[in-house]
């Protein structure tokens, strides 16, 4: 079977985040004062073959954990569908 997972990767909340910092400066000189606490993360989407729903979690647990999401800095999430 196919399936397509959808990952966010995202800093954990006790490290800065620079970018998302820059961001929420500048909305200020957009006159969009009210959004505050920018996070920037990564979206990754990719479809793997799995002979079902739990090993193709499993498979792309390990992705992530392996090579997409740096664990000491970020944490990631995933959602599966059948492709």
């Amino acid at each position: 079977m196919k399936f397509t997972a959808e990952i966010n990767v995202m800093p954990l909340k006790e490290i800065l985040d620079p970018q998302g910092k820059a961001v929420t400066g500048s909305m200020k000189n957009l006159g969009l004062s009210e959004i505050q606490n920018v996070r920037i993360g990564k979206h990754i989407t990719l479809q793997i073959e799995a002979e079902n729903k739990e090993a193709a979690s499993q498979k792309v647990d390990t992705a992530c954990k392996k090579l997409l999401a740096n664990l000491i800095m970020e944490s990631y999430e995933f959602e599966l569908a059948e492709a």
